[in-house]
């Protein structure tokens, strides 16, 4: 399971849509390690000239990996942090976690990041099976 969902979240989930601050406290209680590493990235990007900031440190364990790939595997996990961090995040491997600024979605790096060619590039055999 994604989350641990509050009864009364639910609740209001079965009833009609929620409020993306619900959803987004629903996440960082949820997944907190994903939250720590996508809220450090998405805080320091916009500060940076080039509106980039990025996470590549390994997970300490599967059950943090697991909340990594759980939160930005998830469409409307990932959206609901993007709009709430004000950032476009992008993802490689299983740990390398990129936020960019608005400002910076249609750049070089954005691109690069995203591309094929930077997807090659960033994996190494001990990544293989992560």
């Amino acid at each position: 399971m994604s989350l641990d969902v509050p009864a009364d979240l639910l609740a209001r989930a079965e009833r009609g849509p929620v409020e993306d601050a619900d959803f987004v406290d629903c996440v960082r209680a949820s997944l907190p390690y994903a939250w720590e590493v996508v809220s450090r990235v998405a805080t320091a990007a916009p500060d940076r000239p080039d509106g980039f900031a990025d996470h590549e440190v390994p997970p300490p364990s599967e059950a943090e990996r697991g909340q990594l790939l759980r939160a930005l595997a998830s469409d409307a996990i990932r959206g609901g942090l993007e709009r709430h961090f004000g950032v476009k995040l992008a993802f490689q491997n299983c740990h390398r976690v990129a936020a960019f600024a608005p400002s910076a979605v249609d750049s070089d790096r954005y691109r690069a990041f995203i591309s094929p060619r930077g997807q090659l590039l960033n994996q190494s055999p001990e990544l293989r099976d992560c």
